[in-house]
């Protein structure tokens, strides 16, 4: 029987029983480090082999190349947009099964392929609203580190956040996808309009 959404803060590393407790549709608010990702990030993680001194375990990938200007010896975020996460998609099951990585953030979805390795770890997909850069950005406490600045937009960024947020999820831990669930639900609906015409 389907249960209503609830709403969940949790904060990172997160814990594989809570992940497991995600259900498609929940609303969930982060607090702590999310770890800002791209091609380029991606692309040397695991295409050139290259790891930082970090354990990844549980945690929070957000799917970024943002706008940010120097002050001194820090970085203040300028604008932290969220990418499309498919231009990524290749990277999933390197991030969720070999990192450990607990949660991706992004929008627009994963493929079927990531669908299964998200299974396969025990991890989930968040989606952000998409064009909300303004409030995302005003969540980022703080950048903390910045890992391979020669990347520079795309390189791995340590943000600290607070009431990160809405974030929803849209791929469980369980192999559930609401993108795979609309697309369902289209085809039964326009085989249902061809009916109705006759064709």
């Amino acid at each position: 029987m389907a249960t209503e959404p609830r709403q969940v803060r949790l904060a990172p590393p997160l814990r594989a029983e809570d992940l497991r407790e995600l259900r498609l549709g929940d609303e969930v608010w982060l607090d702590g480090i999310v770890w800002g990702v791209r091609d380029a990030s991606l692309i040397r993680l695991f295409d050139e082999g290259q790891r930082p001194d970090v354990d990844f375990a549980g945690a929070v990938f957000l799917h970024t190349a943002p706008s940010v200007r120097r002050d001194g010896d820090r970085w203040l975020p300028v604008s932290v947009g969220t990418t499309t996460s498919m231009r990524s998609d290749r990277f999933t099951g390197g991030c969720v099964v070999d990192l450990g990585v607990g949660a991706i953030v992004g929008k627009g979805g994963l493929s079927a392929r990531s669908v299964a390795q998200l299974q396969q770890a025990g991890s989930v997909y968040l989606a952000i609203t998409g064009g909300a850069a303004s409030p995302e950005t005003q969540q980022i406490e703080e950048i903390e580190d910045v890992v391979w600045t020669d990347l520079m937009p795309e390189c791995l960024w340590k943000f600290r956040v607070k009431d990160f947020g809405p974030l929803f999820v849209a791929i469980d831990a369980h192999g559930g996808s609401q993108y795979q669930a609309v697309q369902d639900r289209a085809a039964e609906r326009l085989a249902a309009a061809y009916e109705r015409l006759g064709l």
